[in-house]
């Protein structure tokens, strides 16, 4: 699938891995991206990427991730003014890690992990992605039946890619019983959307980055990672975002390519 002249929306577009990903897609000559993000350096950021493509192809969107209503409108605007979106790379997430089960050493007794803690990782880094995804589908269903079309066929080419962002951590991490569980089921989420979402042409897939060098894991601090994640990582360092956004390119446009990708470089975990 070509992505020159495509129109994109990516969350989580202010830092990190989304900013990443749209940087990479301007070079390959999108046509527009909605850039999402609930920072206020999602403006700054946005005109940064224009000016290192030369041109005006990102535009920003400041907003909650997990907000029906605000993703509309972001697939309202960019549409209107760049065309159908066909492709989306949710990639907003959150941390809130802790020990699932403490047993404090005074008392005795066990604290479990906060439920509401569990479920804002969950609307942010699960039920926010898949809609995000769905709402692009949905509208190219839609588009498709205004013309006439129904089940997909190869020779239309595909009309449409998702990528979802996973993590490592979905094969198990101490200390990220949210966050872990999140990431794994994206893998259920992708693996069924991609069953359904063929049937107008739309691929959906699962990237899987390791430890990588951006504000969520350099939070953990220098020593942290020094000692517990680049002993354990086979390259020996922190992996660059432009790296996961030219991965996640390929996985965009390879059209023969489904499932996960595994983008870790070689990290294995100490327990």
């Amino acid at each position: 699938m070509k992505i020159t002249d495509r129109v994109a929306v990516i969350t989580g577009g202010a830092s990190g891995i989304g900013r990443a990903v749209a940087a990479a897609l301007g070079k390959r000559g999108v046509a527009a991206v909605a850039l999402v993000d609930m920072s206020e350096a999602i403006e700054d950021v946005a005109e940064k990427i224009n000016a290192e493509a030369g041109r005006a192809f990102a535009i920003p969107f400041r907003g909650d991730a997990t907000d029906e209503t605000f993703r509309a409108s972001v697939y309202d605007a960019i549409s209107r003014k760049h065309g159908l979106v066909s492709l989306c790379v949710p990639a907003a997430g959150i941390t809130r890690d802790d020990l699932a089960v403490r047993v404090d050493k005074h008392s005795g007794k066990a604290r479990i992990y906060p439920l509401e803690q569990f479920r804002q990782v969950v609307d942010v880094n699960l039920i926010a992605p898949v809609y995000w995804a769905l709402e692009m589908i949905g509208r190219v269903a839609e588009d498709r039946a205004a013309k006439g079309l129904k089940r997909w066929t190869p020779q239309e080419g595909i009309q449409g890619s998702v990528v979802f962002i996973g993590s490592i951590s979905s094969q198990g991490n101490r200390g990220q019983v949210s966050y872990a569980s999140t990431k794994a089921g994206l893998e259920g989420a992708a693996a069924t959307i991609m069953k359904e979402s063929i049937f107008f042409g739309v691929r959906c897939s699962v990237i899987h980055p390791g430890f990588t060098d951006t504000p969520m894991v350099r939070a953990l601090g220098a020593d942290f990672v020094a000692k517990n994640i680049l002993p354990y990582t086979q390259l020996g360092r922190l992996i660059q975002p432009d790296e996961i956004a030219d991965a996640i390119c390929f996985m965009l446009a390879n059209s023969a390519v489904s499932g996960e990708l595994w983008v870790d470089a070689g990290w294995h975990s100490p327990a």
